[in-house]
């Protein structure tokens, strides 16, 4: 396990002095307590830290889902520090893709109308050579027509992925992906995403409990108690056990 050195603004995104405290006063909760990491273009990089340890805090700052209390955040040359609620809600459909252990598929969409969703509502057309691509890769082939409510567990994370990356994004953020699957299912959502880094060029920043699933990316940033705690290259689920075996005796 590396410390990790300053975050390069050329980097797809990147967080520096990220501070976020929610309440005030004596119950006042500090969940970013001075974050700087940067997230390489085209890298696979999970955020790995106990219950509480900030990660999911640091991914909602980063993706425009939360505002920071102080800080700034960088997608690209974009800083979203300040920005307005309209400008990030324009930032994220048309430069982030978002993937969640929910699905966050609409139920009264077939699988095509929720992969193209986002484009529609941007008032943009697909990439019908990307798009084909990723119905076969992703096994869709035959599930277009179908509601949510008519397919697994696995075939709407599929959905959910193929509807975050048909648009290009900057990065996909993926909450926990893998929650509401089995084993099987979960190591194919997996394997897609790496996948997309290699044969895409994406970036993709995922939030996991799960070494076995950060096992997959190419690199592993570590939280505790609201700051960066240290860095894993090239992760295996052993050096990654092992390092939150090293945090969870040092808390």
């Amino acid at each position: 396990m590396k410390t990790h050195a300053p975050p390069e603004i050329s980097q797809a995104v990147a967080a520096v002095d990220l501070v976020k405290v929610y309440g005030s006063g004596d119950t006042a909760v500090r969940a970013l307590d001075g974050v700087s990491v940067g997230f390489g273009r085209a890298e696979f990089t999970a955020i790995m830290g106990s219950s509480g340890s900030g990660k999911s805090t640091l991914m909602h700052c980063l993706a425009g889902l939360d505002t920071a209390t102080s800080g700034r955040v960088l997608l690209g040359g974009t800083e979203l520090t300040g920005q307005s609620d309209r400008t990030l809600t324009r930032v994220r459909r048309d430069r982030i893709g978002f993937v969640f252990q929910s699905f966050n598929l609409l139920p009264q969409l077939t699988a095509a109308q929720n992969i193209t969703l986002p484009l529609d509502l941007a008032g943009r057309q697909p990439d019908s050579e990307l798009l084909a691509h990723l119905v076969d890769v992703l096994g869709l082939g035959q599930r277009l027509g179908h509601r949510p409510s008519e397919l697994s567990g696995g075939q709407q994370q599929r959905v959910a992925l193929a509807r975050a990356l048909v648009s290009r994004p900057e990065v996909v953020f993926a909450d926990e992906p893998t929650g509401n699957l089995d084993s099987r299912a979960g190591a194919e959502v997996l394997t897609i995403l790496r996948d997309s880094v290699r044969d895409l060029g994406q970036t993709v920043v995922m939030v996991t409990h799960d070494p076995i699933a950060a096992a997959y990316a190419d690199r592993v940033v570590l939280l505790a108690d609201g700051r960066v705690a240290g860095e894993i290259d090239k992760p295996d689920q052993v050096s990654v056990t092992d390092a939150l075996r090293e945090l969870a005796a040092a808390a």
